[in-house]
C-alpha cells in the first residue's frame, strides 16, 4: 500500500509544517537517534514509521511505500547500504532516500549506492533535517510561499540514551565475536556523538582504529564495557 493512497488523505504542507502529509520510514537501531528523528517529524508535520533492522524494514516495504526513507548504515543484521541500493533501483521509487551515519566519510558510499543525500550524526537541527528532505522533492511537493526557518535544536529523552547503553552492554556480554565488536563500536559511536559523550567516543574511536588495522584491542574493549556499565548505573535513577 502506498502511504499516499486514497486511504491516507494528503494534506498540503505549510510554512510551519513543511513535511505535512508525508510518511518517513526511519531505519535506525538506536532509540536515542530515533527519538530525535521522531521529534523532528512531529515538529515538521510528517508521520513516522520505524524499523530497527534490515529485516523489519523490508517487511514494512512489502506493505507500504513511504515518501522518505532515512537509513542508518550500521544495523544489527547488515549494512544500510544494501537497503539503499534496493530502494534506489526499485520501481516505483521512494521519493527521497537518505543515508545516515556517525562516520562523516560515509557520504561517498551513500552517494554511490544511489541515495539522494546524506545525514551526518548527530542530527539536532530541525531546519537542517527539513531542508535535507525538501531539497530533493519536486517543487509541487514543497510548501508554497515564504517558509519559516526553524533552527530549533532537538534534544531526545535521556532515557532513550540509557536504553541504547543497555542494548550495547547486552550485546558485549552475549557475544565477543569480531562482528559483534564492530557493530557495537559503530553503534556506540553514533550515540556518543549524539549525546556529546566525548570520553566514550574516544574509546570507541580507538577500538575502530585498531579494528581497521586488523587488530582486536582486548583491553580497550574491556574498558569500553566498563564505561558503558558505569553510565548505565549513573542513569539508573532517571
Amino acid at each position: 500500500m502506498d502511504d499516499r493512497s486514497p486511504f491516507h488523505p494528503m494534506t498540503a504542507p505549510t510554512a510551519q509544517r513543511p513535511l505535512l502529509g508525508m510518511t518517513i520510514l526511519v531505519v535506525e537501531d538506536s532509540r536515542f537517534a530515533c527519538e530525535a528523528l521522531r521529534l523532528m517529524c512531529l515538529r515538521s508535520g510528517a508521520r513516522i514509521r520505524h524499523a530497527d533492522c534490515l529485516a523489519s524494514a523490508r517487511r514494512h516495504l512489502q506493505i507500504y511505500r513511504p515518501t522518505v526513507a532515512i537509513i542508518d548504515l550500521g544495523l544489527p543484521d547488515g549494512s544500510g547500504i544494501d537497503l539503499i541500493k534496493e530502494l534506489a533501483q526499485a520501481a516505483p521509487r521512494v521519493d527521497v532516500i537518505l543515508g545516515m551515519s556517525g562516520d562523516d566519510f560515509a557520504d561517498t558510499a551513500v552517494d554511490a549506492a544511489g541515495a539522494d543525500g546524506f545525514l551526518a550524526k548527530p542530527i539536532a537541527s530541525l531546519a537542517g533535517f527539513q531542508q535535507a528532505i525538501l531539497r530533493h522533492l519536486p517543487p509541487e511537493r514543497r510548501p508554497t510561499g515564504p517558509r519559516i526557518v526553524n533552527d530549533e535544536r532537538i534534544s531526545p529523552d535521556p532515557v532513550a540514551y540509557r536504553d541504547d547503553l543497555v542494548h550495547a552492554a547486552d550485546a558485549l556480554q552475549e557475544d565477543s565475536e569480531e562482528n559483534t565488536i564492530d557493530y557495537v563500536t559503530q553503534f556506540l559511536g553514533g550515540i556518543a556523538r549524539s549525546a556529546q559523550d566525548t570520553s566514550l567516543l574516544h574509546v570507541v574511536e580507538a577500538i575502530s582504529r585498531a579494528r581497521r588495522a586488523g587488530e582486536m584491542p582486548i583491553s580497550e574493549v574491556a574498558r569500553l564495557n566498563g564505561m558503558v556499565r558505569d553510565r548505565i548505573a549513573q542513569t539508573a535513577a532517571i
